[in-house]
């Protein structure tokens, strides 16, 4: 069966197409994405503007053509932080349902740690043991943590990476004061949880999924992608502290030059690498390992899940 994710993030907007079966792993076979960083196009009253629903409606509109010519049977579209936090979300999404035919499904921050969470855990599978992960998407930080496919614990904070960069980093580069003032911000956020997850005892295993750890891991020298998919990649905190400074002292067009860095999520990094050290050294974790699966691929399985029990 050909199933296609309309992930509307607050990054991009990011068809993937896969074929899947119940109890079969789910190969891809398409993606397609579109930059929109709608988590930078909210307005002083917190909603997201005429241009920006415009466009996200082309930009929806393009990505159903896409999955019809595809051949997708079954398309699962949905929507998290930025559209979720907007004042005038619930037009937003009226919008594009009435245009597009489209009805995005809000996934709330909880449930986004807990399908970034499956995601993962059925990559490293049940060997992993008490599994930690983290995950920094352009609006929002995910942790969660547990023995099972369902965490024991499972947060969203509004730490993400695009969110920040507008809010808190208007410099290129960002003045020291800036940078100082957000860690300490991060910090405190991130301290807040941190007992809500230590009460389950230590994890056995910590993995990092999200573009920004990706990307954070390749400057830091793992291995690049096309080296392939099942080889291991880490992250360390100490080269976290080590390229948080070294980004911090980059204009944007000199973090486009490192290895395996976007053009588009240049600007971003330095405030992911604040958030994912902060995370790191709050948790008490040396290192991390990147995981390759996140927030689509658990949307995926869980709809599998569902076809094998008989629902939908």
């Amino acid at each position: 069966m050909r199933l296609g994710v309309l992930d509307v993030g607050s990054n991009t907007v990011h068809l993937l197409v896969v074929d899947a079966h119940p109890g079969a792993r789910p190969l891809p076979a398409y993606s397609h994405k579109t930059e929109l960083r709608l988590a930078e196009l909210l307005d002083a009253r917190g909603a997201i503007g005429l241009d920006g629903v415009d466009r996200l409606v082309t930009t929806v509109r393009e990505a159903l053509e896409v999955a019809e010519d595809q051949g997708v049977a079954d398309l699962l579209p949905f929507a998290t932080s930025a559209v979720r936090e907007a004042s005038n979300a619930d037009s937003v999404l009226a919008r594009v349902a009435d245009e597009t035919g489209v009805a995005l499904q809000v996934l709330s921050g909880a449930d986004e740690a807990r399908l970034t969470f499956l995601a993962a855990r059925r990559w490293l599978g049940w060997s992993a043991g008490r599994l930690l992960m983290f995950d920094i998407g352009g609006g929002s930080l995910e942790i969660a943590l547990g023995l099972d496919e369902e965490p024991d614990a499972a947060v969203s904070l509004p730490l993400g990476a695009g969110r920040l960069t507008s809010a808190r980093l208007p410099g290129d580069p960002p003045s020291a004061a800036d940078v100082r003032a957000l860690r300490r911000d991060v910090r405190s956020q991130v301290a807040r949880v941190v007992g809500d997850f230590t009460r389950f005892g230590a994890a056995d295993r910590v993995v990092a999924t999200s573009k920004t750890f990706k990307q954070l891991a390749r400057i830091a020298g793992a291995a690049r992608t096309s080296e392939g998919l099942y080889v291991r990649r880490d992250l360390s905190r100490a080269d976290l502290r080590t390229w948080g400074q070294k980004l911090a002292e980059l204009p944007v067009r000199e973090r486009q030059q490192l290895p395996g860095v976007s053009e588009g999520r240049a600007r971003q990094l330095l405030a992911g690498a604040v958030v994912a050290e902060a995370a790191l050294d709050l948790f008490g974790v040396e290192s991390v390992e990147i995981c390759p699966w996140a927030l689509r691929e658990g949307v995926i399985l869980r709809r599998l899940d569902r076809m094998r029990d008989g629902g939908r």
